[in-house]
């Protein structure tokens, strides 16, 4: 009986010691996800599948993203929903095809009357529910519009601080110190005002100074962060890069530092910021708690040529549903929770941003709305995801065509295909050409992109495919049931009184006004 007390109180202690470890190992990561993550999502403009040397550039220079790629994950297959940048920040921001929120045709411009609809639930507005401070930093680009109406202070953001559209949409005569041209053959959109920059609905400078501009960027997003960690609030900081869109810019501290040329120097200022904003996680003691999530909005403008990004070995840029146009790079980190020097296959989109950190915060999703987005917390675990299929829509989509190409798996299936003048009039691949018009497949064009990530190979001719071509057209017709097409705000009249001006009703208008006086200047 002795012996048997004895055993029985060994077993006790044993058992005891394998609880303790694991309360000691696996409920650390438990407890970091209970707790609502601070959440942050760093959007580079027109970086390319192969831009980066972690998608191995050769010669581009990104220290702290190869950083970033080694303490965490990095996609091989995300996507982002559209080629070009309006609608994919509306996808992102929503977790819907722009299709469906009206985000479409084309892009945002300076003039431009419409925006993302008030009525859009926005991420922002979702963890602003569970007690999130929110914050955007940079481009914007889903519209100002008349009366500002469309600006980030109306779409669930306690604070914006930026630039609301692209910048070659402004005149832009100094993009390098100390005073070196943008030099890309034109004037960029010299029939407009200035870039304004703003803070929340005030203009606070105009023209932009795109020399002093990002590490302004990066000085809000610091004092955003450091100040919500001090207040003890979870916080929601999204940060829209200029860079690397054309024309590149970058201040005294990048200008000609790049084996790569201007490109590589926009890199690099684009590299340092995402290394101050982990600098400020760290010294904020926040970084153990913190999602930071970095990707592109869309692929490489190749019309810039040497100076418009890379795709790597994709097909294609920018503008188009090849995938050049689309895959982009991904990289997560959440020490703790995402693995360090991972890397996944698995198919993920910017879609998948929104049911994600909602779940994350422990917000519910918006009800009556449809959503395209799928949790990605499991892949993030090295699980398996639950997506497995990825819709392409053009850059000007139009209900009459409707979707481009389906992506089922490893396989991707084009019912059209069109070249597009950001991937290049004189592109060396000629269906990348603007020349090359909108032709109907069928059989669709057919390509196993786990092999052929280049799509050089059309299966979609022979015979063993047939069934797998019947499979995904059942899937294209069964999701195109679900969009209801919303009405364009793209599409809708342009005018002088939409775009912005520090000194509205000045003469003449917009040129040679709306300039913010130099005392003004932050």
């Amino acid at each position: 009986m002795a012996a048997t007390g004895k055993t029985g109180n060994l077993s006790l202690v044993l058992s005891s010691l394998v609880l303790l470890v694991l309360l000691m190992i696996t409920p650390l990561t438990w407890s970091q996800m209970q707790k609502r993550p601070n959440i942050v999502v760093l959007f580079a403009d027109d970086l390319g599948y192969g831009d980066l040397p972690t998608y191995g550039h050769p010669t581009s220079s990104a220290p702290h993203l190869e950083r970033l790629a080694q303490e965490g994950m990095v996609f091989t297959q995300f996507y982002s929903s559209s080629p070009v940048c309006s609608p994919s920040r509306a996808a992102l921001l929503t977790g819907r095809y722009q299709v469906r929120s009206g985000v479409w045709p084309g892009v945002f411009w300076a003039d431009s009357t419409g925006g993302l609809p008030l009525n859009e639930t926005t991420i922002a507005e979702v963890l602003k529910t569970q007690g999130y401070d929110t914050a955007i930093i940079g481009k914007w680009h889903l519209g100002v519009g008349v009366n500002q109406t469309y600006l980030p202070t109306n779409h669930g953001f306690d604070y914006y601080y930026g630039v609301p559209y692209s910048h070659d949409m402004c005149p832009c005569p100094v993009c390098f110190w100390p005073n070196v041209p943008c030099g890309l053959n034109d004037n960029c959109g010299s029939q407009w005002t200035g870039c304004p920059v703003y803070e929340n609905d005030r203009i606070v400078e105009q023209p932009a100074d795109l020399l002093t501009l990002s590490s302004r960027y990066v000085k809000q997003a610091s004092r955003f962060i450091q100040t919500s960690a001090d207040r003890g609030n979870p916080f929601f900081l999204y940060l829209a890069f200029q860079h690397t869109h054309h024309p590149q810019f970058a201040g005294v501290e990048f200008t000609n530092t790049s084996a790569r040329g201007k490109f590589g120097d926009a890199l690099l200022e684009l590299d340092w910021a995402v290394g101050e904003v982990l600098s400020t996680l760290q010294q904020a003691m926040v970084q153990d708690n913190t999602l930071v999530f970095f990707t592109s909005d869309n692929g490489p403008s190749l019309r810039n040529e040497q100076r418009g990004g890379n795709a790597g070995l994709l097909k294609c840029g920018k503008g188009t549903t090849y995938e050049g146009g689309q895959r982009v790079p991904a990289i997560a980190r959440w020490p703790g929770v995402i693995s360090a020097h991972s890397r996944t296959t698995q198919l993920a989109s910017t879609l998948d941003l929104f049911p994600t950190l909602a779940k994350l915060a422990g917000a519910p999703l918006p009800s009556g709305v449809i959503l395209d987005g799928v949790d990605m917390m499991p892949i993030l675990q090295n699980k398996q995801g639950s997506r497995d299929l990825f819709f392409y829509y053009p850059t000007s989509p139009d209900p009459q065509y409707g979707l481009y190409a389906v992506r089922y798996k490893q396989y991707k299936a084009h019912y059209y295909t069109q070249g597009q003048v950001n991937s290049n009039p004189n592109n060396h691949d000629p269906d990348c050409r603007p020349s090359a018009q909108r032709t109907r497949h069928d059989p669709p064009l057919l390509f196993n992109l786990n092999n052929d990530p280049s799509e050089q190979f059309n299966l979609g001719n022979m015979s063993q495919y047939q069934q797998l071509l019947k499979t995904i057209d059942t899937k294209k017709v069964e999701f195109e049931k679900t969009v209801v097409w919303g009405e364009s705000e793209i599409a809708k009249h342009s005018s002088p009184d939409a775009e912005p001006c520090y000194n509205r009703g000045c003469q003449p208008f917009p040129l040679g006004c709306c300039h913010t006086p130099q005392w003004w200047w932050p």
